[in-house]
């Protein structure tokens, strides 16, 4: 068959020819290189392995251009063959169209040269962890924290409705871990570890925790916050945030005042660099029902915002989850990059793979809230062999561990100990099988543990984790400092909400639903008259339906605002990142000028197809009663959000009030009893409605439908009154969360 590309064919004459005359230089070095020699495939030149592999291009990753491509070939196109020896340039001239760089053995090349001749510089690689081309994470040195926790313990009360029960949590737990060392708390589920966890990073002080945890021999006090950096298990971000939105308001509410805006946002751009989060800056977060970065990302993304603060003392709760083994390492590696920068990393790991396992310095196997072994991870199977338990078959270090802790003795070794204890205690303990139960596992672990190396580990913790006196005043003359002042605070969190809630607002589902609602009302009065009492009545119930609509639904809108945002403010409000109030202003105001764009829509809507009264200073007063009416029904849903956080409850009891608001205002009911007339007081419909009412029919008559047309100065305060006192209700509501 003919060979389409006549080019193509002349290449491969050229490097056959090209094989040839080098064949007899190459084979000079083959006893030197041995096996790292090997074939040239169809060409039949001999390559040296070892060179090959340190030449390999790492990958560009997606968001890789073609760039790469043409600076390589132009700039080994550079080479002169009168420059460079003979070989060398040889070689290169058949390799440039390719875009790959060999070297040969035997042959070198002037330093020169050499430089240009790398298919990417340092600054062209773009930088893709999950592909494998990551660079060193840098990070500033900072105060160094030795952690130290002795006969940690923990119990919960369990209240049924009968009787109430204590469970232990953690029975016990001493360790320690020193700056530029990665602490790895592993077991199965339900062992403890996110306790633990959670006990050494400040994050739980209710019940208080038995036993000693110290920071440089210091006590936790909420002056750490500033210097401990806490990833959680599940990741919470903004969905419609970007990656580079997400680290910049990070870096802009907790970096010291000292810096710049600018600083700030450079430290931002520095760790997104670092984490090798480039080509995914400007792409949204994404979530359950938005399209965004992928998982590997996305965790990265929790880990910046944690280490954006440079902090003394890492936290990861299970970093690993849900990623594949090659993305899990990457992470794991870049935890490895921070703590040699003097910083103390510990994290919680479910299962790692072999690769991971041996990247830890220390581990503290978990099993049923008890110390099962604190060490070294390189010798953690060295110790298990002592007390003669030893995988059988060749595994995986952590699959053998988690199988101890969790009392399964499969394919491992039973110690003589372990058998005889079987022997001679209760035949129940043994299973139908004659295996033996996961108790009787956890308790000789558990025993062997205590009796052979607890005491000698508590006593190398006291000798090992004692800091210097320098270090240890760094931690107590540490003071509290907000990272911007309250004015920054609200300008920030007030962008932030604003860019957050748009795409909420201005989806299409929402306007859709509001202008079908305004095309309907528009269509049913269309063009309605005044002219008589009963069309008045008619027009009327045009007035009350937008009082109850423009209550109803902002109220069941903003139910779930705290709900939904109390675990992000849960961490951020954890590590300090601005004041309760400013989160609280900027949250309910950024929705001001979002909430106008709607009810403007739906006036401009039915007001003119209606036919209302036609003056410009009706229109604009229809629309300022309307907002006012949201706004106010808006601070009852974030009350009763607030105050009851569970949806299903508070989603009922606004039901349930709006409902009670909306037969009070008198429309239905023309005399309302007594007992209940007050509810008409606390009612937004009521008021909302009698000021429609005013501006429309206010120079026809002064009684419209029974109702006296006053100046509207009651109703105005009443509504103002319920804006701001439904606010008050909810951030007293959100000032008794427990936020640690």
């Amino acid at each position: 068959m003919d060979n389409p590309n006549p080019n193509l064919g002349l290449w491969r004459t050229k490097s056959d020819q090209l094989a040839e005359t080098l064949t007899a230089t190459m084979k000079a070095g083959e006893a030197s290189t041995g096996g790292d020699s090997g074939g040239g495939g169809s060409s039949g030149g001999t390559l040296s392995r070892k060179s090959s592999r340190q030449t390999v291009l790492a990958s560009p990753g997606r968001g890789g251009k073609n760039t790469h491509i043409r600076k390589t070939r132009s700039a080994q196109m550079k080479f002169e063959l009168d420059e460079v020896g003979s070989g060398a340039a040889l070689s290169r001239a058949s390799s440039a169209s390719l875009g790959f760089s060999f070297s040969f053995t035997g042959f070198t090349m002037p330093p020169d040269e050499t430089t240009d001749s790398r298919p990417f510089s340092d600054d062209d690689i773009p930088e893709d962890i999950e592909a494998g081309t990551r660079k060193k994470f840098q990070t500033e040195p900072t105060l160094p924290i030795y952690l130290k926790f002795t006969e940690v313990t923990y119990k919960v009360v369990i209240k049924g409705l009968t009787s109430t029960v204590e469970k232990d949590i953690l029975n016990g737990i001493s360790g320690a871990v020193n700056p530029g060392e990665v602490l790895a708390l592993m077991g199965p589920s339900g062992s403890g570890k996110t306790t633990l966890l959670s006990l050494l990073g400040g994050r739980l002080a209710d019940p208080v925790p038995g036993g000693s945890i110290t920071y440089n021999d210091q006590p936790y006090s909420k002056l750490l916050k500033s210097k401990i950096g806490f990833v959680t298990q599940d990741d919470v971000l903004f969905p419609h945030l970007t990656v580079k939105e997400t680290l910049t308001y990070a870096a802009l509410l907790r970096l010291p005042k000292r810096l710049t805006k600018q600083e700030k946002e450079k430290r931002a751009q520095d760790v997104i660099r670092e984490l090798g989060l480039e080509r995914c800056q400007d792409t949204m977060i994404g979530g359950s029902f938005v399209r965004g970065v992928s998982g590997g990302e996305r965790k990265r993304v929790c880990i910046g915002n944690e280490i954006i603060i440079n902090p003394s003392l890492l936290f990861l709760d299970e970093p690993t989850s849900g990623l594949d083994s090659t993305t899990a390492l990457r992470i794991i590696e870049l935890l490895q990059d921070i703590a040699e920068t003097e910083k103390t990393v510990v994290t919680t790991i479910h299962q790692p793979s072999s690769r991971l396992f041996h990247k830890f310095d220390k581990l503290i196997l978990l099993g049923k809230g008890s110390l099962l072994y604190f060490g070294k991870a390189s010798e953690a199977l060295v110790y298990f062999s002592s007390i003669g338990c030893s995988p059988l078959i060749a595994m995986n270090p952590a699959e053998f561990l988690l199988d101890l802790a969790n009392g399964n003795m499969n394919e491992v070794s039973v110690p003589s100990e372990l058998e005889d204890r079987v022997q001679l205690g209760n035949s129940e303990r043994e299973t139908k099988s004659g295996k033996h139960t996961p108790a009787v596992v956890h308790d000789y672990l558990v025993e062997a543990y205590e009796t052979r190396v607890a005491e000698e580990t508590k006593k190398q913790l006291m000798i090992r984790a004692s800091p210097d006196e320098d270090i240890k005043s760094g931690v107590g003359s540490m003071k509290r400092e907000w990272g911007a002042s309250w004015r920054e605070q609200y300008s920030i969190l007030f962008w932030r909400g604003l860019k957050e809630r748009q795409h909420d607002y201005f989806s299409w589902l929402r306007i859709t639903q509001v202008l079908v609602t305004a095309v309907i009302l528009g269509l049913l009065w269309w063009q309605s008259a005044v002219h008589s009492p009963k069309e008045l009545d008619n027009q009327a119930g045009l007035l009350f339906f937008i009082a109850v609509f423009w209550a109803f639904f902002p109220v069941f809108t903003a139910i779930f605002t705290f709900p939904q945002e109390r675990a992000m403010l849960n961490k951020e409000r954890a590590a300090d990142m601005y004041r309760l109030s400013a989160y609280f202003m900027a949250r309910t105001t950024s929705d001001l000028p979002l909430d106008l764009f709607l009810p403007m829509l739906f006036l401009l809507v039915v007001y003119f197809m209606a036919g209302l009264r036609q003056t410009a200073e009706s229109f604009f007063l229809t629309m300022v009663i309307v907002f006012l009416c949201i706004v106010a029904a808006q601070g009852l849903g974030l009350a009763i959000g607030a105050t009851l956080t569970d949806l299903k409850r508070a989603t009922t009891l606004a039901s349930v009030t709006v409902m009670a608001f909306m037969l009070a205002g008198g429309y239905f009911v023309k005399n309302v009893p007594i007992f209940i007339s007050w509810l008409r007081y606390l009612s937004f419909n009521y008021h909302t409605y009698r000021l429609l009412l005013k501006v429309q029919y206010e120079t026809i008559s002064p009684v419209i439908d029974g109702i006296k047309l006053d100046s509207g100065m009651k109703e105005a305060t009443a509504l103002a009154t319920m804006v701001f006192g439904y606010r008050l209700l909810a951030y007293i509501s959100l000032r008794r969360m427990k936020i640690h």
